[in-house]
């Protein structure tokens, strides 16, 4: 019964992770990496898939290995947050909405520009190489 509940949830967080690809307003990021945690107890294949996938697998193996967020993915997740709040404060006419949001996405992007670069394996492993 606990595996269907995982392998539900984990079919459900991907596919809002991959509308979160078309839809900025809805984070991809996030879903994808319920979606491995759940597969990661339902169904392990499903998981590894998951970390074998071109686009997502770098990210996945960074974040489980290093608990790392590559440069780039730093950049476009903080460039998103500060288009998105810039929209919103166009947009609303509350005072206070701006605001709590303001405290919100600060703190994500607080969260996120603090996380570690990953470390590259490959060029320990060739400069381990070239010296011998």
């Amino acid at each position: 019964m606990r595996r269907r509940f995982y392998l539900c949830l984990g079919y459900a967080s991907l596919a809002l992770g991959i509308v979160g690809i078309f839809l900025p307003v809805l984070p991809t990021t996030p879903f994808v990496l319920l979606a491995v945690w759940c597969f990661a107890r339902s169904n392990p294949a499903l998981a590894e898939r998951l970390y074998r996938h071109p686009r997502f697998g770098p990210l996945l193996t960074a974040w489980r290995d290093q608990r790392a967020i590559p440069r780039h993915a730093k950049i476009y997740a903080l460039t998103t947050l500060a288009l998105s709040y810039a929209l919103i404060l166009w947009l609303m006419e509350s005072r206070i909405l701006p605001v709590i949001l303001a405290a919100i996405m600060g703190s994500v992007a607080l969260y996120i520009a603090t996380r570690p670069t990953p470390r590259d394996h490959a060029d320990v492993t060739l400069s381990d190489v070239h010296d011998r």
